[in-house]
């Protein structure tokens, strides 16, 4: 396909109303939907959801849009909000590693909240729209930079904006200058800081970002004036975000159509409720531990070993007070590994971290080395992690991963996705229900009530 080149905002327009997402990425949005559908249920005591409804139970409506794992159905503003702060709360939601976010929790609440309010939209409307987001999220991922993250920015918010906004726009068939013009209102509220990491704010960047979707796509539907080139020159997005124009043309707009990122690197499935930034490292530690007999009173200190100083930069706790700050603490993580105790969702919350954890977090360090070779295979590209362990008697061990399990390149199969599903709705019938939605139904299926589990 001939790419138009007078405007990179309508070239990217284009490739949007032209994209034709493939089986094998249609069947990769199957598995996208099932692990948003996972944590938003194991979300669902979380006390920020239950804040967020009694915010807005009195606009419960009967055929409003459903909230995931609540009997409660909401407007399409305030479900969309709410469905995106329910995946992400814990953040156990998949990760894109061009992206440096979480794609799907911004994309699916809007894309949710549309076909739940008409009978039109298709299952394969509904898949072909979600890989089209993925598409455009994992681009502007790619064509913003790494220092737009490194500056901040929470791309989850800022980048997911405007994806869930061209998923929807695609969803609508939309004519590439109205795609334009609600990429726009996109990026006219852009938002969301990395300063909100570890508290209730962080989550609701993704809510945010899906409410704000559906407010461009409304804009456009009623003709409010808007311009057509946001992306553009010295005064749009990718030149005031990120690294200029001309450094994101080509990451955005070649090879439309010929692979797709939700394929390929595809999406990165979580089996730590933390950020994916010190999976690496908790993989590292657990594998240590399975190799060599160490108590945590034999550890001296424990150092952390990443490429950079960019790559540990979502951790930004190096020493939490609470399990929700410890999200973001390799330190935490390890401590918690290093003395027996479980990842598990109960000491990821907002209670006080205990005292012999906290203790143990001054024992662990930092490095960053960038003379070490990263593995062609890494996940994210360049990143490793190497955990070193030196224990009192003068011993060292070391274990180094460079592809955490969950990760696209040692993915989680079918079954295991399937087990986590299970897991999080903790109702054998309901896990059953969800499944055989997913992957017995036609793709001619209306999506109305698709997402009503009640």
């Amino acid at each position: 396909m001939e790419i138009s080149t007078h405007s990179l905002t309508l070239s990217l327009s284009e490739c949007i109303v032209n994209a034709h997402p493939s089986k094998e990425a249609l069947q990769a949005a199957q598995q996208g939907v099932m692990d948003y559908i996972a944590v938003c249920f194991a979300g669902r005591n979380n006390v920020g959801v239950k804040k967020l409804i009694t915010l807005y139970s009195h606009k419960s409506e009967k055929n409003g849009v459903p909230i995931i794992g609540q009997e409660i159905c909401l407007p399409h503003y305030e479900a969309s909000l709410i469905n995106g702060f329910l995946g992400h709360v814990l953040d156990f939601d998949d990760v894109h590693s061009e992206v440096r976010g979480h794609p799907s929790t911004v994309i699916l609440p809007a894309l949710i909240s549309v076909v739940s309010m008409q009978d039109i939209f298709t299952y394969k409307n509904f898949l072909a729209a979600y890989c089209v987001g993925v598409e455009v999220m994992a681009r502007l991922g790619n064509a913003i930079g790494c220092e737009h993250f490194v500056r901040g920015w929470h791309n989850t918010s800022t980048l997911g904006v405007i994806a869930a906004t061209a998923a929807i726009g695609y969803l609508k068939h939309f004519s590439k200058e109205q795609i334009a013009k609600a990429i726009g209102f996109a990026v006219t509220q852009v938002s969301g800081l990395r300063v909100q990491f570890g508290t209730e704010a962080k989550p609701l960047h993704a809510g945010l970002a899906a409410q704000a979707a559906l407010r461009s796509i409304d804009f456009v539907e009623v003709d409010l004036g808007g311009t057509l080139y946001a992306l553009d020159g010295i005064l749009g997005f990718f030149h005031v975000y990120g690294q200029g124009e001309n450094f994101a043309k080509p990451l955005l707009l070649k090879g439309w159509n010929v692979s797709w990122k939700i394929v390929s690197p595809g999406l990165w499935f979580k089996i730590y409720p933390f950020c994916s930034a010190a999976h690496h490292a908790a993989d590292a530690a657990r594998e240590l531990l399975a190799k060599y007999t160490i108590s945590s009173h034999q550890i001296q200190n424990v150092r952390v070993v990443f490429p950079s100083t960019s790559d540990d930069a979502a951790l930004v706790y190096k020493n939490p007070k609470t399990g929700e700050e410890g999200r973001f603490s390799v330190e935490y993580v390890l401590s918690l590994i290093f003395n027996d105790y479980p990842l598990s969702l109960k000491f990821f919350n907002q209670e006080p971290i205990q005292n012999n954890i906290y203790k143990f977090m001054s024992k662990i360090s930092r490095v960053y080395d960038n003379s070490i070779r990263p593995a062609p295979d890494a996940i994210p590209s360049g990143r490793f992690t190497i955990i070193e362990v030196i224990l009192t008697d003068g011993k060292m061990y070391h274990i180094r991963v460079d592809t955490p399990k969950g990760c696209p390149k040692n993915p989680l199969s079918l079954k295991d996705q399937a087990q986590k599903l299970k897991t999080c709705i903790d109702d054998e019938l309901l896990s059953f229900k969800v499944i055989h939605k997913l992957f017995s139904v036609d793709y001619g299926e209306s999506m109305k009530s698709f997402f009503d589990f009640t």
